[in-house]
């Protein structure tokens, strides 16, 4: 089984992940910022993975500390999950419309953090959603995953679509990046290690 559970308790959140890379994108999630489970349920859906996340942060100043420590909490868990990398295709792309919105998303399961986000947001939020969180989010994630990631929004005259073609098309680039290849062996790299 490809899967993890990581814990992350902090003065400012506490958070709980459990990530099976082989579900079937079931997910259950309790973040207390709505727009942003629906995010998550995005990736989960689209990237086949059983994603429970629950986390109480300190909303009654912003999100920003409960999106970012659950995008650390998400990278911690991905990075435990899909272990030494043996047999993974290791690199994952998509595509993902929405109406006029259209992203693109890149990763490569690298062992090194790197993020590239060109997402030019319409407006400032989407509801009570912060839209920089999105990339706060991708960044903790980033970081702790020890992933490259390069997300991009083509185009797009609606914060909430832009917002959503980018977490469905980063859950099927992931889902790529992590499936098994049948025709390789060891891991998907020259050095022999990532």
């Amino acid at each position: 089984m490809r899967s993890a559970e990581v814990q992350r308790n902090t003065l400012e959140t506490r958070i709980r992940v459990k990530v099976d890379l082989d579900g079937s994108g079931k997910s259950k999630l309790a973040t207390g910022v709505g727009f942003f489970d629906h995010m998550l349920d995005q990736i989960a859906r689209h990237g086949m993975i059983d994603l429970e996340v629950e986390a109480q942060g300190d909303l009654h100043i912003d999100a920003h500390h409960t999106v970012e420590d659950v995008g650390i909490t998400l990278g911690q868990a991905l990075a435990k999950a899909v272990g030494d990398k043996q047999r993974v295709r290791r690199y994952g792309h998509a595509y993902v419309p929405l109406d006029e919105a259209l992203s693109r998303v890149v990763v490569d399961l690298s062992g090194r953090p790197g993020l590239v986000f060109e997402v030019p947001f319409v407006r400032g939020a989407v509801g009570e959603f912060d839209v920089d969180l999105v990339r706060e989010f991708f960044q903790g994630l980033v970081n702790h995953a020890a992933i490259t990631l390069h997300i991009d929004t083509l185009r797009g005259d609606n914060a909430h679509h832009q917002a959503e073609t980018v977490f469905k098309a980063f859950g099927r680039a992931l889902r790529m990046a992590v499936e098994a290849d049948p025709r390789a062996s060891g891991i998907p790299s020259t050095k022999g290690s990532l």
